[in-house]
Parts: structure tokens; C-alpha cells; sequence
């Protein structure tokens, strides 16, 4: 699959290892950063959606997503994301994530308004229940990092080039093939959401770590095992 993935929010939070490790299949196992796991909350606006040979559409390959993810590491070594969830504005764009990659997309009613450097998620969750989950976001848009700011940290949330899923029974990874992230500073003006709890795990305590960026070209593989 060919994408953009734009007007991008990364909001991370810390969790206890044990607790996101609870969520996910024998065969991963969390990678933790200063000794926690990190959940992330990741809104934007999903752009030119296609696959090999076949041009975008534009009302079917235009809509607003919303990850909850977490960082995992095979037995192999790889590193990648582990998806709680993904909610999606357009229901084909759910059924073909559900039936293509097996990961667990939700149909919601979303939308991104972005102006003057101000940008409003909305999202409520439809189809698979917990139909009503929610999440809100209203961030404002900062200054570039600089090359000090890029730090371990956000390499660590922002630079992830791998996915990875169960495909009948079987684990499964694809490669995610995109430049690196253009980071800039943002600052959180809004959230009301209960995505996180309904993937199960507590409320995110404390102050989300942000990042945003105005996006990047993405090319998702196939599955491999």
C-alpha cells in the first residue's frame, strides 16, 4: 500500500512494562525506554491511499486515523509497533485493514480541522464496539525541532519502520518504508479520549510526551513470517 500520512500527532504516555505487556501475543514482547513501555495516541490525516498500479480515489483514499500503539521487539530482534487499535473514518478502509492486514481497525465517525497552525481530531468509535469510545485532541503546532532536540527519545516514539501482527495464527510483519519524521514542538490545548482504556489499559497518567509533523510518504509491504 502507497499513503501519506499527514498533519501527524505523536502523543506518548509512560506505562508500566507489565501492563502493556499483558496486551500482547507470547511471541513479542515490550521494548521499554528509560526503563517504561510507552503507549502512543497518534492522530492524522490519511492522504492518497492506494495500491501498486491502481490511482487514488479521492473520497475513498482521503480520511482521518487514529492509532493507539505500542513498541515491541520479536525473537529475532526486530523492532516495530504493535497496533491496539486503529480507527478509521471510511468503512472500507476498516474492512480492507480488518481483511488485508489483520490488524484491528474500527469504523468511526472523524474529522481533522487544521488552521493556523491549530488542529482538532475528532473521533467516535462505530463499528466494533465498544461502539462510543472516543477521542478528542486540539493541539497547537510549534517551531521545527533542531538537531539537539532530536534526541533518543523521540527517535525511539517517532522512528518505526516495521508493523506487526498475528495472520491466522501465525506472527507476521511488514516493513514500513518512509523518510525520516520533520518533527515539530506542539502543545496539547485539549483531550478528552477513551481509546486507551478500551484497548485496556488504565487512564494515561501524567504529562503525554508530543511531537507533531506536517507528514511523509509511506510505503506498507506485505506481510512476511
Amino acid at each position: 500500500m502507497y499513503h501519506q500520512w499527514s498533519q501527524m500527532t505523536f502523543i506518548h504516555w509512560r506505562y508500566p512494562p507489565s501492563r502493556v505487556q499483558a496486551l500482547l501475543p507470547d511471541h513479542l514482547m515490550v521494548e521499554t525506554f528509560d526503563g517504561t513501555a510507552w503507549v502512543g495516541l497518534t492522530p492524522f490525516l490519511m492522504r492518497g491511499v492506494r495500491v501498486p498500479g491502481v490511482p487514488a480515489l479521492p473520497w475513498l483514499s482521503t480520511f482521518p486515523e487514529t492509532n493507539l500503539r505500542t513498541y515491541v521487539r520479536d525473537a529475532r530482534g526486530r523492532t516495530g509497533i504493535w497496533f491496539l487499535s486503529l480507527d478509521v473514518g471510511r468503512l472500507p478502509a476498516a474492512l480492507g485493514g480488518r481483511g488485508g492486514y489483520w490488524l484491528p481497525y474500527y469504523w468511526s465517525d472523524m474529522s481533522v480541522d487544521a488552521e493556523n497552525g491549530h488542529i482538532r481530531y475528532r473521533c467516535r468509535r462505530r463499528l466494533p464496539g465498544p461502539s462510543g469510545a472516543r477521542c478528542d485532541v486540539e493541539m497547537e503546532i510549534g517551531v521545527p525541532l533542531t538537531a539537539s532536540e532530536r534526541d533518543e527519545l523521540a527517535h525511539f516514539l517517532t522512528a518505526r519502520h516495521r508493523l506487526f501482527t498475528v495472520v491466522a495464527g501465525r506472527p507476521a510483519a511488514a516493513l514500513v518504508e518512509h523518510p525520516p519524521w520533520p518533527l515539530h514542538h506542539a502543545h496539547l490545548t485539549g483531550l478528552d479520549q477513551d481509546l486507551v482504556q478500551a484497548a485496556g489499559l488504565p487512564a494515561p497518567e501524567g504529562h503525554p510526551v508530543l511531537h507533531a509533523s506536517p507528514g511523509v510518504p509511506v510505503r506498507v509491504g506485505m506481510w512476511s513470517w
